[in-house]
């Protein structure tokens, strides 16, 4: 692999020719995030994978060593790393995690500006670069993020989502396994609204096996109290893992955001809850918000709509305005030449 191989001058194995017949993959940061987006999507065959990160030994590095764990692994794929920009030409899925992670005390909405600046850099190479990939962001605030990308890329609306509602539901299906005594795996559940401490984890559309949670609660398997103290817990998640580790999570955002992408590029046309741009959709007009969506080859193909008692109509809607208050000081900040 020439290009990783610069930082070895003792050892330059050749690169194996890219396939025309696998996907490329172009993840943009090479932090935590990004490395295990690597490791996995070679473990699963999904494709070549290319690192891009400001950082070119950082990427070199990471890709070296995933490339190295191929033998052992048994998979079959191209690792590039470095910091140019034409590394992601071609690329047919963009992941995006650059940026700044959390810090514990730290909210989502703190990154708003120097989370802004990183995502209107990258956004140029997208668009010179990959203009027909179907783009997946991580940074966060990720609603506001989504929507900041979409249009400085000038990318198609139904091509780019935003990575949450999968991760967010993820939460929520583990901790309501754990407190029922069951598999995850039969726990079936999903998260609506802005990612962050305002989303709304839907209890009334959660099931286990199929049976709707109002249902195991009238069985005795858990109470009402509990759930609700599971939707709190979902909702704060994320700060919970800052505060144990000091920094954001990245091995269940890796895991959520390959779901992504295979839905794509496998067309699986699965419903899943992401960042979507609404057009009408829950009362919601052109902003990006996690929504059930069906993700197949055309990127978002359909956005689910479901109905919504009063109740949590109120707690929907104050999710919006939470997003759409930070789209405003985003757009104050662009104003202000400050992104």
């Amino acid at each position: 692999m020439e290009q990783i191989a610069k930082s070895n001058p003792r050892s330059k194995p050749k690169s194996k020719p890219v396939s025309k017949h696998r996907h490329k993959i172009a993840l943009v940061g090479g932090g935590n995030i990004g490395g295990l987006l690597a490791q996995i999507a070679c473990q699963k065959n999904m494709g070549d994978i290319v690192i891009f990160d400001i950082n070119a030994k950082l990427a070199q590095g990471k890709a070296l060593d995933i490339a190295c764990s191929e033998p052992v692994e048994n998979f079959n794929a191209d690792l590039q790393g470095g910091s140019e920009p034409s590394m992601l030409n071609g690329a047919d899925v963009v992941i995006v995690t650059a940026g700044l992670p959390r810090k514990p005390g730290m909210s989502r909405d703190d990154l708003v500006e120097s989370n802004a600046k990183i995502v209107s850099s990258i956004a140029k190479h997208i668009a010179e670069q990959a203009p027909q990939a179907f783009v997946i962001c991580i940074t966060n605030p990720l609603d506001v993020m989504v929507g900041h990308l979409q249009r400085q890329a000038n990318l198609e609306p139904q091509k780019i989502v935003g990575m949450a509602g999968v991760l967010d539901s993820a939460r929520f299906r583990r901790f309501l396994a754990d407190e029922i005594g069951v598999s995850t795996k039969d726990v079936s559940a999903f998260v609506l609204g802005g990612h962050g401490d305002t989303m709304l984890p839907l209890a009334r559309y959660s099931s286990v096996a199929g049976i709707p949670l109002p249902e195991i609660v009238r069985m005795g398997w858990i109470s009402q109290k509990k759930i609700d103290e599971i939707v709190e817990r979902t909702r704060k998640g994320g700060a919970e893992v800052v505060n144990l580790m000091g920094t954001s999570a990245y091995f269940a955002p890796a895991s959520a955001a390959i779901a992504m992408a295979q839905a794509y590029l496998k067309d699986q046309k699965r419903i899943l809850p992401c960042a979507a741009y609404c057009q009408g959709q829950y009362g919601v007009d052109k902003l990006y918000l996690g929504v059930p969506a069906l993700i197949g080859a055309s990127g978002v193909e359909k956005i689910v709509e479901i109905n919504l008692t009063d109740e949590e109509k109120i707690l929907f809607h104050k999710s919006v305005e939470a997003v759409k208050n930070l789209n405003e000081i985003l757009e104050k900040l662009i104003s202000q030449n400050k992104v």
